[in-house]
């Protein structure tokens, strides 16, 4: 066999069963013949992206894999990469690449000598002989630490050259290996925790990954404490929880907002604590406490108090056991009416926003689009995302993520265009979810070809279009431009190009058509056909004023 069956074969052992592609690359045949299902996306970027929504939804277990030519491909799905490493998704990227005979040519593009700062591991498969060692080494990178993009490159030469048919016989899959905190470092935190007046919980993406959503709300029933989510780790903690605050980022919950301003000790669990426009800013002079399974991220944006370091689950386990042996079996009540605040904060937020939830305003309010999605949409047999910009500010704060990742929370980078890859990901990996994709107009001039790529490839997703025809508020930035060139207008007919790219449209303009519009959708992808519903809206407010 060569080098493109050895590395499919190999593919094919880690459980890979599709990945996502543009050529021209040879491994895409190679790959098909094995039995590993190839998905032609429209732009590489988007196929980075879906790779990228699979491994979030499949959490890791088998990871998403998009493979490109070299160089045009290569350059092209930069951006996408940048967008995985930001959010912290395992991705294997495998680009072509030159032979030995034109590395370090001007102006051929590189990959592995352009890709060292948003990638965790990058190889170049320089020999065929080689190719399970580097195989083994990107998986066990893939599995292991902060989860990141690793890339291999692939040169053509390596592809076809030929090696032994028993070069597949001793690959093994690579297992993962977990591991828990010191406990004197459990001892310490969990005693400065339960010590604290109003301690507060940041539970990041790491307890997605960790699978420890049970285990922090035994924790958090235990010891009383509430928890809010950082973006990344929406859905980690259920919504409808009574000691649940919502979403931390930038908008939030006034539950998050009010209990941040009380707050003398905030434990981050399963989060980098990174300083961002889209994470919740740490309070003055609060105690912090850290569990990250990456310990580079430990004092990297704050100095903490009190650090731990292991998988989220295994550490919660220690603190649960560690909690009991103080406070004993059954934990501590209601301190300090926690729950009873919660629940009149949540009283409080929702008085201030069903006026924007409820409206029967003409263009449409974006906020009652939502209520109409959350009557439509079961949230526990759904998957939704948003696009960067308003779309993901104004949803954030109300989607209802009671289970673990039936929400794609993400913004680190904030790349337009994001969410649709990652929504097609997502269907992949669990084919009976209803997934819903909520973008701007903007956002769908960056991506919207690839509907087409949905309808090709037969995966029914339902995407939601804001369309208000400009730059929501990104006039504060271009006052002069926008008042005499119209500098943050946009124009288009989104539900003509959808219908045009084969999928099922329509445009909605009046609020009493949103909830039948949404059950058409609804019954198209039930048919296995994608869906794009244009809401003409308005610009509207979000919940950053808190």
């Amino acid at each position: 066999m060569n080098g493109d069956q050895l590395v499919a074969k190999i593919l094919k052992k880690e459980g890979v069963e599709w990945l996502s592609c543009f050529p021209a690359q040879t491994l895409i045949d190679a790959c098909a013949r094995e039995g590993i299902r190839p998905i032609l996306c429209r732009q590489e970027r988007a196929g980075v992206n879906m790779a990228d929504g699979f491994s979030r939804i499949n959490n890791g277990k088998t990871i998403g894999v998009f493979t490109m030519q070299q160089g045009p491909g290569s350059e092209n799905a930069f951006g996408g990469v940048a967008q995985a490493f930001a959010d912290s998704v395992p991705v294997l990227l495998i680009p072509g690449g030159p032979p030995a005979t034109r590395t370090d040519v001007h102006p051929n593009f590189e990959a592995i000598k352009n890709y060292g700062g948003i990638t965790k591991y990058m190889a170049h498969m320089n020999m065929v002989d080689r190719i399970p060692e580097f195989m083994g080494m990107a998986f066990s990178q893939l599995k292991h630490g902060r989860p990141a993009p690793v890339l291999l490159e692939f040169p053509g030469d390596v592809a076809h050259a030929e090696v032994s048919d028993s070069a597949i016989d001793n690959y093994q899959p690579v297992k993962a290996y977990k591991s828990g905190a010191s406990p004197e470092d459990v001892r310490d935190m969990v005693t400065a925790l339960l010590g604290a007046d109003y301690p507060v919980i940041n539970a990041g993406q790491g307890v997605l990954y960790a699978e420890a959503t049970d285990d922090l709300v035994e924790f958090a029933e235990l010891t009383n404490i509430p928890v809010l989510t950082t973006l990344a780790g929406k859905s980690g903690f259920p919504e409808d929880h009574p000691l649940a605050l919502g979403t931390g980022a930038s908008t939030m919950t006034l539950m998050s907002h009010r209990a941040l301003q009380k707050a003398d000790f905030v434990l981050g669990l399963g989060t980098s604590f990174t300083i961002s426009n889209f994470n919740a800013s740490m309070p003055a002079g609060v105690t912090l406490g850290q569990v990250t399974n990456a310990g580079e991220d430990l004092n990297k944006d704050h100095r903490i108090d009190f650090g731990a370091v292991g998988d989220a689950k295994l550490v919660l386990r220690q603190m649960i056991e560690e909690a009991k042996s103080q406070l004993g079996e059954h934990g501590r009540g209601d301190v300090h009416s926690v729950r009873d605040n919660i629940a009149n904060d949540k009283k409080d937020f929702y008085e201030q926003w069903n006026p924007y939830l409820n409206s029967d305003e003409v263009p449409i309010s974006p906020y009652r689009v939502f209520t109409e999605l959350m009557k439509a949409i079961n949230p526990r047999d759904a998957i939704v995302t948003h696009d960067s910009g308003y779309p993901r500010e104004q949803i954030v704060p109300f989607w209802p993520a009671v289970t673990p990742r039936n929400y794609i929370g993400w913004g680190k980078s904030t790349q337009l265009g994001y969410g649709l890859g990652l929504a097609l990901g997502a269907k992949l990996a669990a084919p009976d979810k209803q997934v819903v994709n909520v973008m701007g107009d903007a956002s769908f001039g960056m991506a919207g070809l690839d509907i087409e790529t949905a309808v090709r490839s037969e995966i029914p997703i339902l995407t939601v279009v804001l369309n208000n025809g400009v730059m929501t508020h990104y006039y504060d930035h271009f006052p002069y431009a926008t008042e005499h060139w119209g500098t943050n207008q946009l124009g288009g007919e989104y539900a003509q190009v959808a219908e045009g790219l084969g999928a099922y449209a329509e445009k909605v303009e009046n609020p009493d058509d949103i909830a039948g519009a949404i059950q058409r959708a609804l019954a198209a992808n039930a048919e296995g056909k994608p869906a794009l519903l244009e809401m003409k809206t308005k610009e509207e407010e979000t919940t950053s004023k808190y």
